[in-house]
């Protein structure tokens, strides 16, 4: 007997609960504290006060925590949607007395596009957007991040026409780097990588590593190491309300729509690797909502835009998270922290995220190292969009790579189902089974000839099906059975496509027999009127049995070729 998961005497309702909330507690204080490193720095990436990366992790996130299918998911501020974020700022060509409401906006218009495509059930959009667009993608975000950090990473700041430039010129200064920034830098990947291969501090060494050089640094006093008070005031408290600028929504619109993408296409892979512990499959759709209120919710409280992040996911769940607890708590304990601490983290030198950025840049590049390679062995059409979308990032604003990534998936889409469509000739042995050959050029007089249709799903294919068919030639008497069970649907240019060929062949005598025919496709035969021209006795419809309706149709064509002859 199945029980209610509220009735089942064996189970502990009241334990149960209690193992999630104090489990929640314990992973949520790993992930908030974790939180305020990575969100000092991804807030560096796009350009703006660090202070909004911190708030990031609060109203937008336990909002999402709370809403969306995936109930491990975090939903917070990634690398990719603050590069993506300062992007359109940067596009949109915003003046600093339109900061930061212009910020809150993005995430605003974020949020609402997310949300809009959540209502309308599009949660399987991100799988148009191909694992060869996002590998190069990343490996984009991967370099911009790195080029975006050098200036904090060194002391000296890169100058030129695009990353590439920018990078050059890095190398070429190397005499104008300050040695101690420099060296805080190095320092900083340094122990974060060593940390991070140490099973105690593996989980917490970006946290461990950032405390540590900001007391080391504040004690040694280098006075050319720039911290995070040189650029940004950080308060200690929770962040007051604050309006977008609803005046800058025209101007941002576009560019929001790929934060969303980003954001959207990142975070759809959580539900699979963290599937929900009750073993509910979680809807890709109210993911998509959760993470959109999350957002307009997160704009009106300093928020920057925010999506799923697997690695902020996976801290949590590392850190023993079993329900949305895991997520409510990080957003506590981050809260508590910036309530007693915030103002501390002024202290942090830039170097030390601009370190801490480096890594999570070389993360990023060895994570999708694998994806790469299966890209690069798949087609010539998945190497070119990965190498074409990582080079467009290179030279234009990110945000529109986003699009000409998804462009490319959608053109290698189309390609893929455009060549996948298959005719070949069917064969019906003594004892009764069926076997798949080349498919003959022209018929035979007075035979039989079945041809079965695979994966014809656009129009645009028509044209080489029609093509692919055998030909009349001199042939009389003859009888065509055109499998047709693949084929769920048929719009106008299939239904041209198949009078002409009925034509064709009465035209010499021949007979078209269709099997296989599904309940959709002989409504429209039949309401089109090709139904009666065919035949109504020469249709065979699709059952259960799948070759129950094409050995009906065999043996009625033999029937036909026999009263011919």
């Amino acid at each position: 007997m199945v029980w209610p998961v509220a009735s089942r005497p064996d189970l502990d309702i009241d334990g149960l609960e209690k193992d999630t909330i104090s489990s929640g507690a314990v992973s949520g204080f790993a992930t908030g504290v974790f939180s305020i490193p990575e969100g000092m720095a991804y807030a560096s990436l796009a350009g703006v006060n660090p202070l909004y990366g911190l708030y990031s992790g609060l109203v937008s996130s336990l909002v999402a925590s709370l809403t969306t299918g995936t109930v491990l998911m975090i939903s917070t501020l990634t690398s990719a949607i603050a590069l993506s974020t300062g992007s359109v700022l940067d596009v949109a060509d915003v003046s600093d007395d339109d900061m930061p409401r212009a910020l809150f906006t993005v995430t605003l218009l974020t949020g609402a596009v997310m949300l809009g495509l959540g209502l309308a059930r599009m949660g399987s959009m991100v799988s148009f957007v191909s694992n060869s667009v996002m590998t190069g993608f990343v490996a984009a975000a991967s370099v911009l991040i790195i080029v975006g950090e050098l200036g904090d990473f060194s002391g000296y700041d890169p100058d030129g026409s695009n990353k590439i430039a920018e990078i050059w010129d890095w190398f070429v200064h190397i005499g104008d780097w300050d040695g101690a920034t420099t060296a805080v830098g190095l320092v900083t990947v340094v122990l974060v990588i060593i940390g991070k291969r140490i099973p105690a501090t593996e989980k917490l060494a970006p946290v461990i590593v950032l405390l540590a050089m900001t007391v080391a640094v504040t004690i040694l006093d280098p006075s050319s190491v720039a911290t995070v008070a040189d650029i940004a005031s950080i308060p200690r408290g929770l962040p007051a309300p604050d309006l977008p600028a609803f005046a800058l929504i025209p101007d941002l619109a576009l560019g929001s729509v790929s934060v969303a993408i980003v954001a959207l296409v990142q975070g759809a892979g959580i539900s699979t690797a963290y599937p929900n512990p009750d073993g509910t499959t979680a809807s890709p759709s109210r993911d998509f909502r959760g993470q959109g209120l999350g957002n307009i919710a997160g704009s009106f409280f300093q928020s920057m835009p925010t999506g799923g992040s697997l690695s902020r996911t996976g801290i949590s769940v590392g850190g023993g998270a079993k329900s949305r607890w895991g997520g409510i708590f990080a957003v506590v304990w981050l809260g508590v922290l910036l309530l007693l601490f915030g103002s501390l983290a002024e202290l942090v030198p830039l170097a030390v995220i601009a370190g801490l950025l480096f890594v999570i840049a070389g993360e990023l590049v060895v994570g999708r190292l694998a994806n790469a390679e299966l890209a690069a062995h798949s087609s010539w059409g998945s190497t070119a969009a990965m190498v074409v979308t990582f080079v467009a990032a290179m030279f234009i604003p990110l945000q529109w790579t986003i699009f000409i990534g998804a462009g490319l998936s959608l053109v290698v889409f189309i390609g893929r189902s455009f060549q996948g469509g298959k005719v070949s000739e069917l064969a019906r042995s003594d004892d009764g089974y069926w076997s798949e050959h080349d498919a003959p050029r022209t018929l035979t007089s007075n035979t039989v000839t079945v041809i079965g249709l695979r994966n014809w799903k656009f129009f645009a294919d028509v044209p080489r099906l029609a093509e692919l068919m055998p030909r009349p030639g001199d042939a009389s008497g003859a009888v065509v059975v055109v499998r047709s069970r693949d084929l769920d649907d048929i719009q106008s240019t299939g239904l041209r496509m198949v009078d002409n060929y009925r034509a064709l062949l009465a035209e010499s005598g021949n007979h078209l027999v269709l099997a296989g025919v599904q309940p959709h496709v002989a409504e429209t035969l039949e309401r089109t009127g090709i139904a009666d021209k065919i035949g109504p006795d020469h249709i065979f419809l699709a059952g259960p049995d799948v070759t129950r309706s094409l050995d009906d149709a065999w043996e009625f064509a033999h029937d036909l070729v026999a009263g011919d002859s």
